[in-house]
């Protein structure tokens, strides 16, 4: 799944160590979906890998790709949206823009 919106918080890292003694590392943050009810969402990102994707400036727009998924614990469920992919919304767009003028100039 895909959505589109603009960075309003990045939050602390956090990390530690499992009880088999692996390192893990992750970080959430906010987007605001310009969605009428509800608009923020908080994602997260889990693994070094994925920690780094994160570049962009607060007040950019963003492209997160993401999946939901459900844990259930002691009879409850939480559910977490994982981003694994961020791009800049801005650059998709003047992307678009471009290849749009570039089809107004073919003579094809």
């Amino acid at each position: 799944m895909k959505v589109t919106g603009k960075l309003v918080k990045v939050l602390d890292k956090q990390q530690g160590t499992t009880q088999k003694g692996s390192e893990w590392v992750k970080q959430d943050f906010v987007i605001d979906t310009h969605a009428k009810y509800n608009p923020e969402i908080c994602f997260t990102l889990f693994g070094e890998e994925k920690v780094s994707m994160l570049t962009q400036s607060i007040g950019d727009e963003l492209e997160v790709s993401y999946n939901l998924s459900s844990r259930e614990y002691k009879g409850k469920y939480y559910t977490q949206a994982q981003a694994w992919k961020i791009e800049s919304a801005t650059t998709q767009q003047e992307e678009d823009a471009f290849i749009a003028e570039l089809n107004e100039d073919s003579p094809f």
